[in-house]
């Protein structure tokens, strides 16, 4: 999505380029062309990587030699990092510009990378504020674009409207479930997902439950994990994608964390934040961490504004009693309007154009250059 806003921008300047590389469906509508399926480096975690490591350094040198042979104005590596970085750099080292949309989260863990980052980036592409500071200190050229997502979400989200569209009563008390798009996040977060909407629904048998499906495997997934847990009864529609018509339909969601977590916010939604992974990768990222905050919207908050559940804590009962909170708390709920949409106006530039003339001066100076 990030990658599609930034094609859209570049399009009016470079009629007739070819853009070419990885990327999913938005950036086909764009004219993309994907030499590989996007999905083939779908992978979460640290250890995890390991039994896909030949497979995606495999895809990383194709890509590599396929592009020191056809010589590219520029490269852009959409997020990524582990895999982007390090080609990167070998084209950087060619004497092909490199330009990085959305920088790693060197301010959250990982802080020496910037030391690679300088290697192996011509130019840095951040979407958050304060992000830009940090790269100009290091002496890395870097333009904050705002988050593309500040611009789909509408500041005033219309409730009724994503009701109507989904078929929910307009009085209805409804909960959003995001455990993630990634079948990796599911098998972490959907059980317990599903335990807590056991827990709730027994609390308040009228609630509805709404969750949106990334593909056939997710709900068919999802579908087994209710059945196996009895709630049939209990009213909960799953969707195929349409995770923000859940969203602005929500009074309140649960949510994996990530980019969803912030979209979340921008819909001003109140919301527990869950994160899980293999125990050997929590250990080493709890070690290595700089900050208390997982959660984006906590993060750019910088304090607890919203609960954050995790890794062993991750349980039905948790999840459960910390969404009842969020439901049913209105003072909480009106404070989370008032900061959220302060947020989402930090946020709020016009990332396609603002990315696209970074692009176009990095192009323009290579070209320059040479």
């Amino acid at each position: 999505m990030l990658a599609a806003r930034l094609l859209a921008g570049l399009r009016p300047h470079l009629p007739e380029a070819r853009f070419h590389g990885i990327g999913g469906p938005r950036m086909m509508e764009q004219g993309f062309v994907s030499d590989i399926e996007m999905d083939r480096l779908t992978v979460r975690g640290l250890f995890e990587i390991i039994p896909r490591y030949r497979e995606i350094k495999g895809i990383q040198n194709t890509l590599r030699d396929r592009l020191l042979a056809e010589r590219p104005d520029v490269f852009i590596g959409a997020d990524y990092p582990g895999f982007n970085l390090g080609l990167e750099q070998q084209l950087k080292e060619a004497g092909i510009p490199t330009v990085h949309f959305v920088s790693p989260q060197i301010w959250a863990w990982r802080g020496g990378r910037i030391k690679k980052i300088i290697k192996a980036v011509s130019h840095m592409l951040v979407i958050f504020p304060f992000e830009e500071e940090i790269y100009r200190k290091a002496g890395v050229p870097c333009t904050y674009i705002g988050h593309p997502l500040a611009e789909v979400i509408p500041m005033e989200p219309d409730v009724a409207a994503a009701r109507t569209a989904l078929g929910m009563p307009l009085g209805a008390r409804v909960i959003a479930l995001m455990p993630g798009s990634r079948m990796g996040e599911l098998k972490y977060l959907a059980e317990p997902f599903v335990g807590a909407v056991k827990l709730l629904a027994a609390r308040d048998p009228d609630l509805r439950f709404v969750a949106p499906m990334a593909g056939e495997r997710q709900r068919q997934y999802f579908t087994e994990l209710i059945a196996k847990a009895g709630l049939q009864s209990v009213r909960i529609d799953l969707l195929d994608g349409r995770s923000h018509d859940a969203i602005a339909a929500a009074d309140a969601v649960l949510v994996a964390s990530g980019t969803a977590a912030l979209e979340v916010a921008l819909f001003k939604k109140p919301m527990v934040i869950a994160y899980k992974v293999m125990r050997a990768s929590y250990e080493i990222m709890r070690h290595m961490g700089y900050q208390p905050w997982i959660g984006l919207p906590n993060i750019l908050a910088r304090e607890f504004l919203v609960p954050e559940i995790l890794q062993h804590d991750v349980t039905p009962q948790k999840l459960a009693d910390a969404m009842w909170e969020q439901l049913n708390n209105a003072a909480n709920r009106k404070l989370l309007v008032q900061r959220f949409t302060e947020m989402h106006h930090s946020l709020l530039r016009n990332s396609a154009q603002e990315s696209a003339a970074a692009v176009m001066r990095v192009i323009a100076a290579s070209k320059k250059s040479s």
